[in-house]
């Protein structure tokens, strides 16, 4: 049975990192839209630069969505079906842990009421640890560059690595797990 108390920890950090890895996404359109008619697209300038992250960043995403769309058969233009925009948001999360083992019927007897080892309540294990990450939302936007209407927006929520060798590849699969929802699943 201590084996058994022992591993629960063990496993809620492993569950806790692989949530950690994934990308939720989400997605809707215009359901008039014709996205057969969308064979070219260019980046909304103007959408873009409102977006509040490094322009590294930017150009790091910017890139990840053009492999995306040209793997999709699109073509760069001056003179696109579509305009590409984005926006992001992020949010600091903290989680607090109480460690409290021992302290009760939920684990080992712990420390006894007078300090001594033993069963029954008492001082001991009772320490809060806390975990602080950010989790940021991506969202794209597919614009009808005639009309100037938004027809198709993804958006991709998960946490950021701040490991700025692993940032370039966790951006990539931010956005390959977005426009994977592209075109809309009606149309696949």
């Amino acid at each position: 049975m201590k084996s058994f108390f022992k591993t629960i920890p063990l496993l809620a950090f492993f569950v806790l990192l692989s949530s950690c890895s994934s990308v939720r996404v989400a997605a809707d359109y215009d359901k008039k839209a014709d996205f057969n008619n969308y064979k070219t697209f260019a980046f909304f300038k103007t959408g873009i630069d409102k977006a509040e992250i490094s322009d590294l960043d930017k150009r790091r995403i910017l890139r990840a969505i053009e492999a995306e769309l040209l793997a999709k058969g699109f073509t760069k233009s001056e003179n696109p079906d579509l305009l590409i925009s984005l926006f992001t948001k992020s949010n600091q999360r903290v989680d607090v842990y109480n460690n409290a083992w021992g302290n009760g019927a939920w684990g080992w007897g712990g420390w006894g009421p007078w300090g001594g080892f033993g069963p029954g309540w008492g001082w001991g294990w009772n320490q809060p640890t806390t975990s602080v990450s950010t989790e940021g939302t991506l969202f794209i936007d597919l614009i009808d560059a005639e009309k100037k209407e938004l027809v198709w927006q993804g958006m991709g929520t998960g946490y950021l690595s701040r490991n700025m060798e692993k940032k370039e590849e966790r951006i990539k699969e931010f956005v390959s797990e977005i426009m994977q929802k592209y075109p809309p699943e009606a149309l696949k």
